[in-house]
């Protein structure tokens, strides 16, 4: 599942003052887009929404499809996940800033940078495997339930590696997503693909919850090492970070499908896909450009809106993908996912836009 960034967070109002003026001067230094009409700025806003929501949902759907139609291979689901990075290297070659701009003295080193972006692909590489365990266990809608528990560890890894302020409402968001979680791990009716075990089951919800714990530590990280390494946050750096950390990614998910041997079975899996060979590898590449579309909006977001924002559309997008399964998979959506579809973070939880949106 691809990959989301955090900007960095200041705890007192001296600090965030200057951070926000440095910033500002950063984007102005390289965007575009603050020249924009006020119409032009919320058509871009909206078109970056529609990337985040429709690609997270549209990648779900045919992961769940590929196993569906006889997929089984782990190690390639993983892979998709971050292969298709080149896609992003068209926005970083036009955005990036200039020689001069990019050699300045606080730049880290590129000893530095490598080790920073090969622990965060490692990371990534990790948890797009967890998370693809999950989906080939679980129904996407259960799956995508189940994601939304990554707010929860988030406020968690954030207080103690951010200095993230835990307030009342954050707790209530913890509480609520951890008993929605639990629920659905407890619950009889919940339920997988046809002909997976309740144990299978089991294996898919703590490999899905663990992903999105691996995913908020991540997310952490990376909040991290904007404060600490890289000390900007402009929109070519969002982008380096994510095409760097997606390339070892993708070299480890590569390393890791010719080890386990998966890949003698690629073959066979071509020719007993339920919907043919074309459809098999359409399968897969449009698996790798909806995860870039989705991550291209996310960057949009960060770089136009902000990180906080950019991470509400995302866990928002959580709730489309349930309903879309409902449709394309007729998944069951029994009395315990539709009490949680209202309780998790979604357009119409007052309480969570409040956490999105109340200063912290």
């Amino acid at each position: 599942m691809l990959r989301f960034v955090e900007g960095p967070s200041n705890n007192v109002d001296k600090d965030n003052q200057e951070s926000t003026v440095n910033k500002a001067e950063n984007l102005m230094d390289e965007s575009p887009f603050l020249k924009l009409k006020r119409w032009q700025w919320w058509l871009l806003v909206a078109i970056n929404i529609f990337f985040l929501i429709a690609g997270q949902a549209a990648a779900v759907l045919l992961g769940r499809f590929y196993y569906d139609k006889g997929g089984n291979s782990k190690w390639m689901a993983t892979l998709v996940q971050t292969a298709g990075f080149p896609v992003l290297c068209i926005p970083w070659f036009l955005l990036r800033p200039s020689r001069e701009a990019s050699t300045s003295s606080t730049s880290p080193s590129i000893k530095t940078l490598a080790l920073l972006y090969f622990v965060l692909g490692v990371l990534l590489a990790g948890d797009n495997m967890l998370y693809s365990v999950g989906l080939l266990y679980l129904s996407a809608s259960t799956y995508s339930l189940i994601c939304a528990t990554q707010l929860a560890f988030n406020a968690v890894f954030s207080y103690f590696l951010n200095s993230q302020k835990v307030t009342a409402l954050i707790l209530n968001s913890v509480v609520i997503l951890s008993l929605s979680a639990a629920l659905i791990a407890v619950n009889d009716d919940s339920d997988g693909p046809s002909g997976v075990p309740k144990g299978k089951f089991l294996i898919g919800f703590l490999c899905t919850l663990g992903a999105s714990a691996l995913y908020s530590l991540l997310l952490s990280f990376m909040q991290l090492s904007f404060q600490k390494v890289l000390k900007k946050e402009t929109f070519s750096v969002v982008l380096e970070m994510q095409i760097c950390t997606s390339v070892v990614a993708s070299c480890l998910s590569s390393t890791g499908l010719f080890a386990s041997g998966e890949w003698k079975s690629l073959q066979h899996e071509l020719e007993v896909f339920g919907t043919g060979r074309v459809s098999y590898v359409l399968t897969l590449v449009w698996t790798a450009i909806t995860w870039q579309v989705c991550a291209v909006g996310v960057v949009g977001l960060i770089f136009v809106v902000s990180s906080l924002f950019s991470n509400v559309i995302s866990t928002l997008s959580l709730a489309v993908t349930p309903l879309a399964a409902l449709v394309v998979f007729h998944d069951k959506m029994n009395g315990v996912k539709e009490g949680k579809e209202v309780a998790d973070p979604c357009p119409g939880n007052p309480a969570y836009c409040l956490i999105c949106l109340v200063p912290m």
